[in-house]
């Protein structure tokens, strides 16, 4: 546990910057001041400086501040995030008291969150990780506490999921963890496995899933249903693990597929935030989840294949199965009449080209909806960024012998197709978001380490937040 609301004694931690540092040490003792100075620290962001008492004790950390909060990597809530783990083990406090650094309830709670985003570990698989680690704890105001554990838990939540390995991690585990998130929430769990989900018209899901030996599924969890609130529907990409079928990948760009099922993921963790907040909606969640594997029943190139929405698909490429298997869920969820559908999936290479691995990029079937969304990342330390939802770009998907190919020939504008693909199961009535995600730092940075992570989820929230909870 990384935080504590009991009343004990706590050691402050002191934001400063390179600008007010002289007239913050202007204010203190000389022997204060001279330990600073004498530590060479200037307050740069993410610098810090343990400052001892006269018993040798610590009696304050000062810690290095970004003098503007407009960028993603400048934002609060990365402020104290890799301190967690940096600091020796005793308990702090975060005092903005001093100078002009007086952060509000909000900007506070932002980086006491941060805090448990940097203590973040994922070392279930050594051999010591059942032996107990002591570790640096962050005072919090108890009325904060469940919102800033609703986040960590989430992001630890989706971290987790991305991070186990594909053997440890297959449908029927994804299934287990979404049946512990419905327990703990009160919600209702459902599932179609293997040769039901052609019983039950998904065979965009079986056909995708069939090869493996770990059967193919829709996993479901709805939350608050019998209340009258709005209904958010998420679905997310579940693909365990993807070789990328017949369509083999080169090894290089197999070595982390573990992280393709990223966009469950994501929807496991954002419902575990709209369920911990309780926020006024009613909740449905559908996973197909499925290991793209190969075998003498794997589905081929050139198959055409049935879908839910009662479109045929040629296969143009086996590696194209995210959104073959998010078809039928997308269906699937538009059937319930949702006020809004938000999909995350990792689903091409094409948007990591575009805007790189840090920013997901955002397609909706409204541009009001994709400024609106946009305009969510204020502050949040995350950004989304919108490309055109492009029709004309949908010739590219034109099937001589179907209703729709999976994917386009020519190779040009990947992540368009991929959206334009699924936009055809969205009813245009109904508001979509559409998430293309990494779900995975490729470098270490305050707070969001290497491998598996969470990505525009505290976006989303905040933007389900302002309109859902604060409708104008």
């Amino acid at each position: 546990m990384n935080y504590t609301s009991e009343d004990c004694q706590s050691i402050p931690l002191i934001p400063v910057n390179e600008t007010n540092l002289a007239s913050f040490l202007e204010t203190q003792k000389q022997t204060f001041s001279n330990w600073v100075q004498s530590n060479d620290f200037k307050a740069k962001p993410h610098e810090h400086c343990v400052v001892p008492n006269q018993s040798g004790d610590i009696q304050t950390v000062l810690f290095g501040t970004h003098e503007n909060t407009d960028s993603q990597d400048s934002a609060i809530i990365w402020s104290i995030s890799d301190l967690a783990k940096k600091l020796p083990v005793e308990t702090y406090h975060i005092d903005t008291s001093h100078l002009n650094t007086n952060w509000n309830d909000s900007e506070q709670t932002l980086a006491e969150i941060g805090w448990g985003l940097g203590a973040y570990r994922f070392d279930f698989f050594k051999k010591d990780f059942l032996e107990p680690k002591p570790s640096a704890k962050l005072k919090v105001n108890e009325k904060h506490l469940q919102e800033i554990n609703a986040y960590v838990d989430a992001f630890t939540l989706v971290r987790d999921l991305v991070n186990t390995p594909a053997n440890h991690m297959m449908p029927e585990d994804l299934s287990l963890l979404a049946q512990e998130l419905s327990a703990q929430h009160n919600a209702n769990f459902s599932e179609i496995i293997g040769d039901e989900l052609l019983e039950q018209n998904l065979p965009a899901i079986h056909a995708v899933g069939r090869a493996s030996d770990h059967a193919p599924r829709l996993l479901q969890l709805n939350w608050n249903m019998d209340s009258k609130q709005p209904l958010i529907s998420l679905v997310g990409k579940g693909v365990c693990f993807d070789t990328g079928g017949l369509d083999l990948k080169p090894s290089k760009f197999m070595r982390n597929m573990k992280k393709d099922m990223g966009g469950a993921a994501h929807v496991l963790g954002l419902a575990h935030l709209i369920m911990s907040l309780k926020l006024p909606v009613r909740l449905q969640v559908l996973i197909p989840a499925v290991d793209n594997a190969i075998s003498g029943d794997a589905y081929r190139p050139g198959d055409i294949i049935d879908t839910r929405a009662n479109k045929t698909v040629e296969i143009d490429n086996t590696d194209a199965e995210g959104r073959v298997v998010l078809c039928d869920a997308l269906t699937l969820a538009g059937e319930s009449s949702p006020d809004i559908i938000i999909d995350f999936a990792t689903l091409t290479g094409a948007a990591r080209v575009a805007v790189g691995t840090e920013i997901p990029a955002l397609f909706c079937n409204s541009n009001k909806l994709s400024t609106t969304i946009q305009n969510a990342c204020e502050n949040t330390g995350e950004l989304v960024w919108p490309l055109p939802l492009h029709h004309d770009y949908r010739y590219q998907l034109n099937s001589s012998v179907a209703d729709i190919a999976n994917a386009s020939a020519e190779g040009y504008g990947g992540a368009i197709t991929a959206a334009l693909y699924l936009n055809e199961f969205i009813d245009s009535k109904t508001d979509w978001v559409h998430i293309d995600v990494m779900a995975w730092n490729t470098r270490h940075r305050p707070g969001r380490p290497k491998g598996g992570e969470a990505m525009g989820l505290m976006v989303i929230y905040k933007f389900l937040q302002q309109r859902f909870l604060n409708p104008k």
